[in-house]
């Protein structure tokens, strides 16, 4: 449903009413060219046979009619999405486009300057075309318009036969208002450690600016000693003309006996209306699922909303609960609590309430269906990430044994939950 057949802008929080009471706001889609289109939310009616949806994707309302079995809607809500445009036209980020043009008898770089998009995950290594020089390289010049440009390559060593392969370039415009930055690295060590990189920032003559960062690595695990794979990526954008800007966080681990976990957040926001997403599934290998959404926003009007959502999973046994809510600049506030409970042999026990009175308590005949194993697992990782397992390892040289570091791990950077 577009924002133009509810008579609301795209830009306002459009209300959907459900059951009388105000739920969810419709998000917008927007791009730094500041035109605006809205988008709606799509409700799905299902069948009593639960599907399970990506954890990014649904949150999960459950009401009951008088004398009927419980019925389930899947809201499925994109949210907002910025965009900054490119100063220049777009290229394919490939760095093999880049090298022949890095000799001072050619022509300089062009700008690949390109701003991330949202909700895109984690790119694979062809994505990000790393193809490190053997050599060093130290070059520079001025375009004929007044812009600069630069590329470096090197390697660097450090402790515990550290080596990282690295290579950088970057330009600017005559009066730096415009500016692009890209490196890429390769590390490794006596540990068997294997890591691959990018980082991407720059700014438009516009003021917006934008940065991205991806990586790969291949370690051992110090207790289980199990081969672990973790891929992550970070990207934020920020317009220079109006409050808005957006920031995401992703992470993904495997090890080798099938062992999961990946993970979101999400933050942005667009003038008077913030928001944020949480999300996480995380697997065992021996068949024990756990995924769960916690997804909200607000407005400086003080209004909030959000629905969150989780399910733990093992031989068919298993529940599910979840909470929508609504809180309203008066103060009050409105939600609605539902849960499952499946017992393996076919019968699910279902009850939930409202603050308006609602309630509902009873138990079917259903079959429960759940992903006990993630789609992308060990095996896809690896059979992906060819070029990070191709790094040489470092030799150890005799009587020679690695550091090993028991820090703690890093806070998380995000804002803590506003409710």
């Amino acid at each position: 449903m577009s924002s133009a057949g509810t008579g609301l802008a795209p830009w306002e929080a459009a209300i959907r009413a459900m059951g009388g009471f105000a739920l969810v706001a419709s998000s917008y889609r927007v791009d730094f060219g500041w035109r605006r289109s809205g988008i709606g939310e799509i409700v799905i009616r299902k069948p009593r046979k639960f599907v399970v949806v990506s954890a990014a994707e649904r949150t999960e309302e459950c009401r009951v009619d008088a004398g009927k079995n419980c019925s389930r809607n899947v809201r499925v809500q994109a949210l907002p999405f910025l965009r900054l445009p490119s100063p220049r036209p777009r290229r394919a980020s490939k760095q093999r486009d880049f090298y022949p043009r890095c000799s001072p008898k050619n022509t300089a770089p062009q700008s690949r300057g390109i701003p991330p998009k949202r909700d895109t995950g984690i790119a694979n290594e062809k994505d990000w075309g790393i193809n490190l020089l053997n050599e060093s390289v130290s070059e520079s010049g001025t375009n004929e318009d007044g812009s600069t440009w630069y590329h470096e390559s090197g390697v660097d060593h450090g402790d515990n036969g550290y080596q990282c392969r690295w290579a950088r370039m970057g330009g600017q415009s005559n009066d730096g208002s415009s500016e692009w930055k890209e490196m890429w690295w390769e590390k490794s060590d006596w540990t068997g450690y294997k890591e691959l990189g990018v980082e991407k920032l720059g700014k438009n003559a516009e003021g917006d600016s934008w940065w991205e960062t991806w990586q790969e690595v291949l370690f051992q695990d110090e207790w289980s000693n199990l081969a672990r794979i973790e891929r992550s990526a970070q990207k934020q954008a920020k317009s220079g003309t109006e409050s808005a800007g957006w920031y995401e966080k992703w992470w993904e681990k495997y090890d080798a006996k099938g062992w999961t976990e990946k993970g979101a957040h999400k933050y942005g926001k667009l003038n008077e209306q913030s928001w944020w997403e949480k999300w996480g599934e995380h697997y065992d290998g021996r068949g024990s699922v756990l995924k769960w959404t916690d997804k909200w926003a607000e407005t400086e009007l003080g209004a909030k909303w959000g629905d969150k959502w989780e399910e733990k999973f093992f031989a068919g046994i298993g529940s599910r609960q979840g909470e929508t809510w609504h809180a309203f600049p008066t103060g009050d506030r409105w939600s609605r609590t539902w849960g499952e409970e499946h017992f393996g042999n076919g019968k699910v026990h279902k009850y939930g309430k409202s603050t308006t009175g609602e309630s509902w308590d009873i138990v079917v005949d259903e079959e429960t269906y759940y992903e006990a194993e993630p789609h992308y697992g060990w095996a896809d990782v690896v059979g992906n990430s060819t070029q990070l397992l191709s790094i040489q390892p470092r030799e150890r040289p005799p009587g020679v044994y690695p550091e090993v570091d028991f820090g703690l791990p890093e806070e998380d950077p995000l804002d803590p939950d506003p409710k």
